[in-house]
């Protein structure tokens, strides 16, 4: 048996020991689900999967538990990538040097709630958080349009997504504090407050693994499903941005060219051949919403009481998803910039077959409203990985820059803080290897 082997039987007795062993798999399903996400997005990873395989799943039901979990790991010196609902697009969750997955999906208890924040273990969906806060008259500041994600898989593996038009990105005063469990030989939770909490959001858990999260609730809104279509695209860009301007703001807005739209199923709300902009608005906004779009020359094509998650449902990475299945040859880039609304043309010259998709946010929170926009997927012909990169250069070279999504490499503007908090809280480099790239 190899000292490899040895460490990883040592390490299962061990874990059955804490958890329990109905908390402990070894089983090649469990293994090969808790190794997946949605990488299969991405052509590029796509062919690069499998990326690697489990070799034991731990299900930790508490905060302690998970520090217990990571202690173990790394006093057997056997790798450990955390996991909450695998919804990541990158290969996030993907055990790239096997070992250990810990599973956070049954740590999922609401601890505490308060004026503007919410305290939640690690494995609590948005969906779940989101309800708690309504039952309070607040509601989420910021979730992922996959409302079934965990709250601390969204901090360390997501951006932004429904709310971000009023209140940014996860790293723009979302969270309040964490308690990390870090992968060292004392292994008990570290709280890290606001202050100190950069290093751990959008970074794959390489900065110990997320155990509790709080973060930021808003009041409670009323809000409801605008769709409104424009025979322009000029006209319905004008009219988004106008929009983007409500007082509340929108929860989501998005604006899709009719190729896109294609791709979607059928709905008399978003007819064919149009340009779609669509709206989550709070219900007090109705009106001067929809004197907005027939200011711009569009139509308001029906007004939803429940029309707020279908709406999150045809925005952000859904696209993505939607497109690739009905037409498996596109694949996407995620792009920002002024010149996808100023130039959208020449910017869909770059790459054969270019649809843009586009999708409100608060890109510069020091500009009050002023700093809301929008940004986008770009979904395009895939002919291969060369091309693909070829055109964003080309796409750079018109004014759009663009977040790489086929690759599973960190590439945060803060890596050296990043690269600092690792050394603390992961010395021997055990946590998600393979996704920190080397200074």
């Amino acid at each position: 048996m190899s000292a490899a082997v040895t460490d990883l039987a040592a390490l299962i007795g061990d874990l059955e020991d804490l958890l329990g062993p109905e908390a402990v798999s070894v089983d090649p399903t469990a293994r090969r689900v808790a190794s997946t996400d949605w990488a299969h997005m991405s052509p590029i990873l796509s062919a690069k999967l499998p990326a690697g395989l489990a070799d034991v799943v731990a299900y930790p039901g508490t905060p302690e538990q998970i520090a217990g979990t990571v202690r173990l790991a790394h006093r057997h010196r056997v790798p450990v990538t955390p996991r909450g609902q695998g919804t990541g697009n990158y290969g996030q969750g993907i055990p790239l040097r096997d070992g250990l997955v810990v599973d956070t999906s049954r740590c999922a208890r609401v601890l505490d709630i308060g004026p503007g924040w919410i305290r939640a273990e690690a494995g609590v969906s948005l969906a779940a958080i989101e309800a708690a806060a309504r039952r309070e008259g607040q509601e989420i500041a910021i979730m992922p349009s996959t409302v079934g994600s965990a709250i601390a898989g969204f901090i360390a593996g997501g951006s932004g997504g429904t709310g971000s038009i009023e209140n940014g990105f996860t790293w723009d005063e979302y969270v309040h504090s964490m308690d990390i469990a870090p992968c060292t030989d004392e292994g008990s939770l570290i709280t890290v407050d606001s202050g100190q909490c950069a290093p751990h959001i959008h970074a794959y858990g390489v900065t110990g693994v997320i155990a509790t999260a709080t973060v930021t609730l808003v009041p409670k809104r009323d809000w409801i499903g605008l769709f409104a279509s424009f025979a322009e695209e000029e006209a319905a860009l004008a009219a988004a941005h106008e929009l983007l301007r409500l007082d509340p703001a929108p929860r989501i807005l998005s604006v899709d060219e009719p190729g896109v739209l294609e791709t979607y199923p059928k709905d008399k709300a978003i007819p064919a051949g149009r340009f779609s902009v669509r709206a989550v608005i709070d219900r007090s906004s109705t009106t001067s919403a929809s004197r907005t779009v027939t200011c711009h020359g569009g139509t308001v094509e029906a007004v939803r009481d429940k029309g707020a998650a279908y709406l999150a449902s045809l925005s952000f990475n859904h696209v993505t998803h939607r497109a690739r299945k009905a037409r498996p040859e596109l694949c996407h880039l995620q792009v920002h910039g002024e010149a996808l609304t100023t130039r959208p043309d020449e910017v869909r010259a770059v790459l054969p077959e270019t649809l843009l998709h586009l999708d409100g946010f608060r890109v510069d929170r020091t500009a009050g409203v002023d700093g809301r926009g929008l940004v986008g997927m770009l979904l395009c012909r895939f002919d291969g990985a060369d091309a693909l990169y070829a055109g964003i250069e080309g796409l750079n070279a018109v004014g759009v820059e663009v977040h790489d999504p086929h690759t599973w490499l960190l590439h945060n503007d803060n890596l050296n803080e990043i690269r600092e908090a690792a050394q603390r809280f992961d010395p021997e480099g055990l946590l998600n290897p393979g996704k920190l790239p080397p200074s």
